[in-house]
C-alpha cells in the first residue's frame, strides 16, 4: 500500500486533508483570530525537500494572493486547495483571509477588511 507522503501529489493531499478544518476556522474568524496546530512530522513529510523552513505567510482576496508567495511552495499549494472549495471562494470574496504559519507549525487564521484593495 503506498503511504500519501509518498504520493506524488502530497502537498495538495495534506491541505485537502485539512481543508474542513481550515475553512471552519475562516468561518469561525468573523468573531476574532483562529489557530490550527499542524504536527511537525505531518508538514515535514510533506515537504521534505524544503531546506529553509516551513514558514509562510500568504494573504487571500477574491482568489487571488495580495502578498508575494512565489517563493513559498507551501502558501502556493494552500491556495490551490482554497481556489478548489465553493465556500473558501465565497469568503475570500468580500474579505482578505491572512494564512500563516509560524516556525512551531501553528496556522494563524486572520479575516481582515477588503477595504481599498478595490481601487
Amino acid at each position: 500500500m503506498q503511504s500519501y507522503y509518498s504520493s506524488p501529489d502530497t502537498h495538495s493531499y495534506l491541505w485537502s486533508k485539512y481543508r474542513p478544518a481550515i475553512l471552519k476556522l475562516m468561518v469561525d474568524s468573523e468573531e476574532g483570530p483562529q489557530q490550527y496546530n499542524f504536527f511537525k512530522h505531518e508538514i515535514s513529510r510533506a515537504y521534505p525537500r524544503l531546506k529553509r523552513g516551513f514558514s509562510f505567510k500568504l494573504k487571500v482576496y477574491q482568489n487571488k494572493p495580495v502578498n508575494d508567495i512565489k517563493g513559498s511552495v507551501i502558501a502556493q499549494d494552500l491556495l490551490k486547495v482554497l481556489r478548489s472549495s465553493g465556500t473558501a471562494s465565497e469568503l475570500v470574496e468580500d474579505a482578505v483571509y491572512e494564512f500563516q504559519l509560524d516556525k512551531q507549525y501553528n496556522l494563524h487564521i486572520t479575516k481582515e477588511s477588503a477595504e481599498g484593495l478595490d481601487d
